[in-house]
């Protein structure tokens, strides 16, 4: 049977769209299902103001009336404008291991950006960098983290068959967590403590949290400009993601350094709530919210989600100040291990810092390119 690709116009034919992983995905053990509350408003043009600065379609493929795989495309025109490219993406790609579904969907988000004049095509991307992004090609027995792919390993040979090639790849590392820090990382933590004008915040309380997340993101507008995929967030957006993810977040994992009362420096942590997903499935009500935070309670995984340090103020030991804080509450709350989440595979001052904790590179993800 051939395979139809059709633009989704509906809510029914979206309600489509958004399940249709979990059903992709039935027999893969590790994928976790989105917070599908979240989903609803992710896809939605008049809820998510990153729409306002691209242009999209979701499209459902189908054989024989049967949905079969879903693909967005994405001309993110912002990003565009700013690095001077013309650029598609397509992301949210899921289907069954049918290399012709796969293609026909490829094609249509191909002749739809070519439209539009794009002369590239990337992906899977979102609309920037903190949309989840790149295939996972090795380390597939591994954990994910919430915000990353667990594909099966058929879509990177699809992506590969179709003639896409290597854009960019990212690297996840694991670290073990110590029962104690080494006294070289103490050392060095105090020295950097002792300075006049830099303070190590810590906090108890979401409320005490609350005035310094907004300059969190305001700091990532001025630090992530250069970092692949990224597009600044406006101030519209910025307080969306503060209503969304403050309610979430354990002010434990939360480090942030001033110097002089500025902001230079963050690294932001959450308990890893895998489990707790996969048992209310993506649902929160009536109990899904329940076993979410149960599963952040006994949980032996931080995953490390956001972090950054002004240009200006790197090389000063700010960045040990953070990693060690950020070590003593996760040795404090009995974490085993912490996931690094992603990081550039050229990123090798990073990398050089989880390496020296004893980070492994367990998970790869590849960005893949085509030229049109």
């Amino acid at each position: 049977m051939s395979v139809e690709v059709t633009e989704v116009r509906n809510r029914c034919e979206l309600r489509e769209f958004i399940y249709l992983p979990a059903k992709v995905n039935r027999t893969n053990p590790l994928w976790i299902p989105p917070i599908y509350m979240d989903d609803w408003k992710f896809f939605d043009p008049k809820k998510n103001r990153a729409f306002q600065h691209a242009d999209t379609v979701l499209a459902l493929a189908r054989r024989d009336g049967r949905i079969v795989g879903r693909v967005m495309g994405i001309v993110n025109c912002r990003s565009n404008e700013l690095r001077h490219e013309k650029t598609g993406r397509f992301g949210f790609i899921e289907c069954y291991e049918e290399q012709d579904v796969f293609n026909a969907m490829i094609e249509f988000v191909e002749g739809w950006v070519r439209r539009l004049g794009m002369t590239k095509l990337v992906g899977p991307m979102g609309f920037s960098d903190q949309d989840p992004q790149g295939f996972l090609y090795e380390g597939f027995d591994h954990e994910p983290t919430l915000a990353s792919y667990h594909n099966f390993p058929y879509m990177v040979r699809f992506t590969e068959a179709a003639g896409f090639a290597k854009e960019v790849d990212y690297v996840d590392y694991v670290i073990r967590i110590p029962d104690r820090l080494p006294d070289f990382y103490e050392k060095i933590s105090a020295r950097v403590a002792r300075h006049p004008d830099l303070r190590l915040l810590e906090f108890a309380k979401r409320k005490d949290l609350k005035p310094y997340i907004s300059r969190v993101f305001d700091l990532m507008n001025d630090t992530y400009q250069d970092i692949y995929g990224y597009v600044p967030l406006n101030e519209a957006e910025i307080d969306a993601l503060v209503r969304q993810y403050l309610p979430v977040i354990d002010p434990r994992f939360v480090k942030i350094v001033t110097l002089q009362d500025a902001l230079v420096g963050f690294i932001i942590g959450m308990p890893n709530m895998n489990k707790g997903l996969r048992q209310c499935r993506g649902h929160l009500f009536p109990f899904g919210i329940l076993l979410i935070m149960a599963a952040m309670r006994r949980t032996r995984q931080l995953d490390l989600f956001l972090g950054a340090i002004r240009e200006d103020c790197r090389g000063r030991g700010i960045d040990v100040l953070l990693g060690t804080a950020m070590m003593r509450s996760a040795i404090a709350a009995g974490f085993e291990t912490m996931d690094s989440h992603h990081e550039l595979e050229d990123n090798l001052k990073m990398r050089a810092e989880m390496e020296r904790v004893g980070g492994q590179v367990v998970k790869r993800f590849r960005i893949y390119q085509k030229t049109l």
